[in-house]
């Protein structure tokens, strides 16, 4: 079995300060740069071949689009995200698609009962008192994070929970 995940991502010009708050709170600093999850970790016998052709038949009618990020916020979950203000519609409709034919029994319980909300993940604690403590660190960022998304990525999960891409996938332009 292989442990996926399929992501965008990110490459802003001042993703510097993400990366300082990722560092201090985020435990998977260091394991994966900073993503907007797609499909979220998934373990199958799928071979890459066949992911990979259905992903581009899947977004094959998706173009590229400008991602604008900007805000923090606090999440159940005891999440830090950094929210999407520009591009959520694109996000969505990658992740409807790509949830079709053969990843559509991945989707995730936890997405049954409520929407996808495409985000950036800057952190997650170990209680509700480190997350508020986090917050008040984070919240005066009021920095907007903007780029053009041109791809979509396929990583693979090793046992150390390090990151490896399989495969990138553009987005038609």
């Amino acid at each position: 079995m292989i442990h996926r995940c399929i992501m965008i991502f990110t490459h802003f010009t001042n993703q510097e300060m993400i990366e300082k708050i990722r560092k201090i709170y985020d435990p998977l600093y260091g394991y994966v740069d900073p993503h907007i999850t797609l499909v979220f970790p998934f373990k199958s016998s799928i071979a890459t071949c066949e992911l990979e052709g259905h992903i581009r038949k899947s977004i094959r009618h998706i173009k590229q689009f400008k991602l604008t990020l900007q805000g923090i916020t606090i999440e159940k979950g005891n999440y830090l995200f950094l929210n999407i203000t520009k591009g959520t519609e694109s996000l969505v409709e990658l992740h409807k698609q790509l949830y079709t034919e053969i990843l559509s029994d991945y989707y995730p319980d936890f997405l049954k009962t409520t929407n996808y909300k495409p985000h950036l993940t800057l952190g997650r604690t170990k209680d509700l008192n480190e997350l508020d403590e986090a917050y008040k660190n984070c919240k005066s960022l009021v920095e907007s994070f903007s780029e053009r998304i041109t791809e979509v990525t396929v990583e693979i999960i090793d046992e150390n929970e390090k990151s490896e891409i399989e495969m990138t996938i553009e987005l038609c332009k």
